[in-house]
């Protein structure tokens, strides 16, 4: 992997700026992964040797540099070696467990670092610790390659301490850990300074090193005195992607090898949960954030968020059965309890969904698990003298066959779990189990939860053809969408099959006018990410969404509970009208809808103002207690223009966001220009909970009338409708490898393609837009031609036409231009024919 000293430099191990097709955001890795640990009841060296003999037999599973001597990365995680670091500090030390030590990246510069390490000075004063020293950890700088050399740090360690004060005992372990947690937070963000680790449990030494490289740098490893009970190892491969001394692993609490596909969307949840999370147990947040560092990879992501939960009362299991929850959905023989505990805690989070092994530890318990789908591989071995050994696979470590006592392959949804303190491996059964019961989880989902299905039926409504027409008309569709999408879907419940590609001129360049839905790409997992099949892997698959606001992710209670749950993500008409009228089925929940219409004849600018002041008007309702918030282009005339439907909900989804309101309400879109799977599929990535394409569904009611659709009932037809969009959406997640919808939901795994900058960090922030492109302003002309071929000035000019012919998918004379058509196809054969190259050329 070619790499330049320029882009990993430092403390922070920048990387470029986001140029060209480069965007630093898609920064990830693929790994190796080892762990070691002993039952025995006492540490060793022999733990650190071991495990940095599996580390150097994962080489294989790391890279290196374009010198042949630079690393992607490894690193090493273990108890605190007290009576190493004791020896080896000149200061006194605490009795072990009331001080926590961390190694610290800091600048090269003597002057950058003095004040640095002075910032961490008064950070300590302000949290109420004592600064107990600095320790100059040594290295030996000639085994770096030529790359890593370059962009090393200066290392040191950092011991600090908060002793008894009065009647207030010293604090130790984890009460310790969350003290100096917020040491570390606020010096990250105060001054730039990264740690390894700081902690009074765990120590960590990792770098921009090989496998073989890691302890001869760090000659603390070498130590005799340098003991253990368990160690966790990392072998980075960073997919594609610049290395940096932080980006090594393991981080804190965990080392990970595989993809967060839904990084995205869990990173934007989690600064939308930040303006509630409270916890009496690490006092004010606000200076700690934000919790998911800007810049740094999934893997890291995971953890910090994985510390939070774990510091903020829940158990290191806990944190990771709710982050990394089992395919529970479909398991008929599950136990109740523990699928109320999963069930509850999907309200609280979604799953940070894709294929991984993790490795995790807090300094006593360390263990194991996969993801969902299993789709990362891992070993463990439980030998007869007590050592137990988990790796990417078989063979980090030999063992004589008379040593070993048990082993087996890591399973999806199964934790493996070792604890030091208790000398023995705890069953998964055992962890689920005292989990399952922790808390009365069925009686809060209970006392909160509502099933949409089982809400009060609405009256239905059906419109006349005149009034669907006009309405089709407004929103773009053309007959060929009606013949070749919609009549399929109502007849067969089955997205229609069609060649792979287009022919036809992307969405920028198109001589009509097309629907915002089609600026933008869906994503695909990279190279080392397989995709699921949706069909053969429909038992870890979910489209299951919970509706509603999200309290304080850091407690739990029966408050929690206060969801809508619904089986799909699609919903009809009488499903939304169950939604807006919630308050007559379940009072005290509230619901409001807000029109996304504006004036056609307001002038330039109207669609942006009308945006603003739907913006405004989700604030006010959220501020008068509503619960749910129904996006609508409905009621449009001649004189009223629909806003685009995934612009409405991308700008208030982010608005929200921007506002720290966003987990205050759940966001329902009734739209008219849905159509395609694809426009479910964009309104769920940027933030809609719940898609109503009511303009659809009247479609196909009307084609079963007049005998388009046959055998079936309007109501069948509509069924159908709503299950080939729901599984069509299906489709597209397991292309990119994720499970389940409540993940998929605003994780933006889209690339605009014909949109300017300006206009897609504005609606739609995040966003990948390498081309560049149109802006609000052109948006708004092309939604005006729409309309106005709905409502000519001359209504006796198109008395004949009912909707436009289309051609996108079929050439049509009169429809859009196509690579191949029949004059390309004619001059083909003709030149073939004759042999005549000129008529080729042409």
């Amino acid at each position: 992997m070619a790499s330049s000293s320029r882009y990993s430099t430092g403390q922070l191990g920048t990387f470029p700026p986001k140029q060209g097709m480069y965007n630093p955001a898609f920064e990830k890795d693929a790994c190796g992964l080892a762990m070691v640990a002993t039952l025995r009841g006492e540490p060793g060296h022999d733990i650190i040797d071991l495990a940095l003999t599996a580390l150097r037999n994962l080489e294989h599973r790391g890279a290196i540099g374009s010198d042949a001597g630079t690393g992607d990365g490894a690193g090493i995680l273990t108890q605190m070696p007290d009576e190493f670091l004791r020896s080896v500090v000149e200061f006194a030390l605490p009795p072990v467990g009331e001080y926590a030590a961390g190694l610290a990246f800091l600048p090269r510069d003597d002057d950058e670092r003095a004040a640095i390490k002075e910032q961490i000075a008064q950070i300590a004063v302000g949290e109420n610790l004592v600064l107990l020293g600095w320790r100059t950890v040594p290295t030996a700088e000639e085994h770096l390659g030529k790359l890593a050399h370059e962009a090393r740090p200066v290392f040191e360690q950092l011991f600090v301490s908060r002793p008894a004060v009065g009647d207030a005992p010293a604090l130790s372990g984890i009460a310790l850990d969350r003290r100096v947690y917020r040491l570390r937070k606020r010096a990250r963000r105060e001054a730039g300074a990264y740690f390894v680790s700081l902690s009074a449990r765990t120590l960590g030494y990792k770098g921009m090193v090989t496998t073989l490289q890691l302890e001869p740098f760090y000659p603390d490893l070498q130590d005799e005195r340098f003991a253990s009970e368990l160690a966790v190892v990392h072998s980075r491969y960073s997919t594609n992607t610049f290395p940096s001394w932080p980006l090594a692993q393991p981080l804190r609490m965990l080392a990970h090898n595989g993809e967060i596909n839904t990084v995205g969307a869990n990173r934007n949840w989690m600064r939308a949960r930040q303006s509630q999370l409270e916890s009496e147990l690490i006092g004010d947040i606000r200076p700690l954030l934000p919790i998911c560092t800007e810049g740094a990879s999934d893997s890291a992501s995971f953890d910090e968020v994985l510390e939070l939960l774990t510091l903020t009362g829940r158990s290191l299991p806990h944190a990771i059965m709710m982050m990394v929850p089992e395919a529970y959905e479909k398991q008929a023989a599950l136990d109740p309890e523990l699928r109320a505990f999963y069930e509850y805690h999907s309200m609280q989070m979604e799953p940070w969904d894709g294929p991984a092994a993790l490795i995790f530890t807090d300094g006593t318990v360390v263990g194991s698990t996969l993801d969902r789908n299993g789709l990362r591989p891992g070993r463990w071995t439980e030998t007869t003298d007590g050592f137990v050994v988990i790796g990417s696979e078989t063979g980090v470590l030999d063992f004589a066959p008379e040593r070993i006592k048990r082993r087996g392959r890591l399973q999806p949804g199964r934790m493996f779990l070792v604890d030091t303190a208790q000398r023995r491996i705890i069953e998964d059964d055992e962890i689920k189990r005292s989990l399952a019961t922790l808390e009365p989880w069925q009686e809060w989902l209970d006392a909160g939860r509502v099933r949409l299905a089982e809400l009060p039926e609405r009256e239905h409504i059906v419109h006349p053809i005149a009034s669907i027409t006009r309405r089709q008309r407004t929103f773009g569709y053309t007959e060929e969408e009606v013949r070749i999408l919609l009549t399929p879907m109502g007849q067969n419940g089955a997205e229609p099959l069609g060649a792979m590609g287009s022919d036809t001129p992307v969405a920028v360049l198109s001589d009509r006018p097309r629907l915002l839905f089609d600026y933008f790409v869906q994503q695909f997992a990279q190279v080392t990410n397989p995709p699921l099949d949706s069909i053969r892997e429909e038992v870890v698959t979910s489209l299951s969404i919970g509706l509603g606001p999200e309290p304080n992710l850091l407690s739990w209670g029966a408050d929690h509970a206060r969801t809508v749950t619904l089986d799909f993500p699609v919903i009809d008409n009488d499903e939304l009208a169950k939604i807006q009228h919630i308050d007559t089925a379940v009072p005290g929940r509230s619901s409001v809808t807000v029109r996304g219409l504006y004036h056609f004849d307001a002038g330039p600018g109207t669609m942006k103002a009308r945006l603003d002041e739907m913006c405004e008007e989700v604030d006010r309702a959220i501020e008068s207690g509503a619960e749910f918030v129904v996006l609508s282009d409905r009621d449009s005339n001649k004189d009223l223009v629909p806003i685009p439907s995934l612009l409405m909900v991308s700008a208030i989804h982010h608005h929200l966001i921007r506002n720290e309101n966003r987990m205050k309400v759940g966001l329902v879109v009734e739209a008219g220009d849905v159509r395609e799977v694809h426009h479910v599929a964009t309104l769920l990535g940027y933030g809609a909970s719940a898609v109503n394409p009511y303009l659809a569904m009247e479609t196909v009611e009307y084609l079963v009338r007049a005998g388009f659709i046959t055998g079936i009932s309007p109501e069948k037809a509509v069924k159908n409708l709503i299950y080939a969009l729901g599984k069509g959406v299906l489709k597209i997640m397991s292309k990119m490898g994720i499970s389940t919808v409540s993940s998929y939901a605003g994780s933006q795994v889209f690339e605009a393609v014909g949109l300017s900058q300006g206009f897609v960090d504005e609606y739609f922030t995040g966003t990948e837009s390498k081309l560049g492109g149109i802006g609000i302003d052109e948006v708004a002309r092309e939604n005006q031609a729409r309309h106005d071929f709905a409502y000519p000035e001359d209504s006796a000019a198109r008395a004949h036409e009912r909707l436009w012919t289309g051609g996108e998918y079929q050439w049509r004379r009169d429809g859009s231009p196509h690579l191949f058509n029949p004059d390309t196809v004619f001059r083909l054969q003709h030149s073939t024919r004759t042999r005549r190259y000129d008529i080729f050329r042409e």
